[in-house]
């Protein structure tokens, strides 16, 4: 027999046993997975959609951009330092107020910080197209990066918006939207760049065009942007509410049970919906997950750093020596393709293998991919650019489709790890703070070592890849220290399903 008492504005929920209680409680029957709340996920997605798109239109023509400027002097060789350097400030600067702009979220809502990290984003870009020097394309970065906290506010909005039935369905469309923007934003970029050379009989011949070659692809990301804004701000309904932060505390003091009419050591579970101090977030579960997501994001874009470059420089300083345009339409492959291959498989290997063992297969990956790019490297300096190279490149597209779905699996173990829903923000803040900086370090860690490798012929000019696959062991044994459990909305655990036998 369960009883139940409100006392005043203090609900406290009581539960008693009888002779027919089972002695030890085994797993609750599965309930129905909640409906999802399409529109407002809808719109959750769109949001998600114009991070990949505004950051990943500019790699394939970032490459021949700074090749231009006077910083590089007319050495091929330093286009790896400073290429690399302009794809990590977004993310150095995002690290600074990412963790703010989480924290703010909790305490005055989602939408407003959502909207101003989309109006950060509309007018770093377009500044970004209209920047001719070094100084005003570090300027414009840097900006978007201080002005943008959506990629962690966007996790919390969509922790808050599913439950414990549904989220799986849920975060599992994050990472294909990402790729979703993956293949748009690349193709925009390699076919919208030097508009007054790719459409000679059009307006974009004129000298405005010639001057800033660049700024057609921005004002199309910046354009999709606006229009993700306006949706937002009328049909986004805040999702931060005060009732909904709760957390189940259990207690047995005989206070309490004085004004009920149960024995003092009866459970009695009640509310709490204050948030947690920054120090007691940091729990195993949390830390953990934050730290293989870390890794996984680092590893990520060092790959989505040395593609660009890898593709654009001469063959005999290890590159592939195409242009913009081809390496656009490779990009934008990478993205196409992991998504369709996330929307087929990623559901199919959660449910054969669970979260954490696909995960560790994902991560698994990354060797094998930095091993492909001195093997495309040296085919290309023995027989040039031939149907072999094509080959280990669809490989190494195929293993990077399966490393993608290693970001569904982290992101239900980050949102799952929260300790209570009132630090859900700070959670996912927190993680993002973290993944900030390693991104910021990705690119230019991994270009820079690209350049000095063939600038001192480490390794034959192959040393990055040396490096980045020993890191990739590492992740690897690190993925494997995450918990067996995911822990559930209603502060229980509940098993990963093991691979069926």
């Amino acid at each position: 027999m369960t009883t139940s008492q409100v006392q005043g504005d203090n609900p406290l929920l009581i539960e008693a046993a009888d002779e027919e209680t089972p002695l030890l409680q085994q797993k609750q029957q599965k309930k129905a997975p909640t409906p999802l709340p399409y529109l407002q996920i809808g719109i959750v997605l769109l949001l998600q959609l114009c991070e990949p798109l505004c950051s990943m239109s500019i790699y394939p023509y970032i490459n021949e951009l700074v090749s231009t400027l006077d910083i590089v002097k007319g050495d091929e060789k330093k286009v790896g330092y400073y290429a690399g350097l302009i794809e990590s400030l977004f993310f150095a600067t995002e690290a600074m107020t990412v963790l703010q702009w989480s924290r703010a979220s909790d305490r005055i809502g989602r939408k407003p910080v959502l909207l101003v990290g989309l109006v950060g984003t509309i007018l770093s870009i377009l500044f970004f197209g209209l920047s001719t020097t070094f100084g005003a394309l570090v300027i414009s970065r840097c900006l978007c990066g201080l002005l943008n906290g959506n990629i962690g506010v966007m996790k919390s909005a969509m922790g808050e918006l599913t439950d414990s039935s549904n989220r799986a369905e849920a975060f599992a469309l994050l990472p294909v939207v990402w790729a979703a923007g993956a293949s748009f934003g690349p193709l925009l970029g390699g076919s919208l760049a030097r508009p007054a050379d790719r459409f000679p009989d059009t307006a974009f011949a004129s000298q405005f065009w010639k001057d800033y070659p660049y700024f057609l692809p921005c004002v199309a990301t910046a354009g999709i942007t606006a229009i993700t804004f306006v949706i937002t701000l009328i049909w986004f309904k805040e999702v931060r509410s005060q009732s909904k932060y709760t957390r189940k505390r259990v207690v047995s003091d005989a206070s309490e049970s004085s004004q009920s009419t149960i024995t003092p050591t009866t459970p009695v579970v009640e509310e709490d919906d204050g948030p947690l101090p920054l120090r007691s977030v940091l729990t195993f579960p949390v830390v953990i997950s934050i730290c293989n997501y870390v890794t996984l994001a680092f590893l990520n874009i060092s790959v989505n750093a040395l593609l660009p470059l890898f593709f654009h420089m001469p063959v005999p300083m290890g590159g592939l020596d195409l242009d913009p345009v081809t390496i656009g339409y490779i990009m934008s492959l990478y993205g196409a393709g992991s998504g369709l291959f996330q929307v087929a498989f990623f559901s199919p290997l959660v449910r054969g293998l669970g979260v954490r063992k696909t995960f560790i297969l994902s991560v698994a990956t990354f060797v094998p991919v930095f091993l492909t790019f001195p093997m495309m490297s040296l085919i290309a300096k023995s027989w040039g650019v031939n149907w072999a190279v094509w080959i280990l490149l669809a490989v190494m597209l195929s293993l990077l489709f399966l490393m993608d779905t290693a970001y569904g699996c982290i992101f239900m173990f980050v949102t799952a790890s929260a300790p209570n829903k009132r630090s859900l923000g700070a959670t996912n803040g927190l993680s993002q703070t973290t993944v900030s900086m390693a991104r910021a370090i990705g690119p230019a860690l991994s270009t820079s070592l690209y350049s000095f490798s063939i600038e001192y012929n480490i390794l034959g000019g192959y040393g990055v890849y040396a490096v980045l696959a020993f890191l990739s062991v590492g992740a690897f044994i690190l993925s494997q220290q995450l918990p067996r459990k995911l822990r559930g909305d209603d502060g229980e655990d509940h098993e990963e399903e093991d691979a069926k036998n």
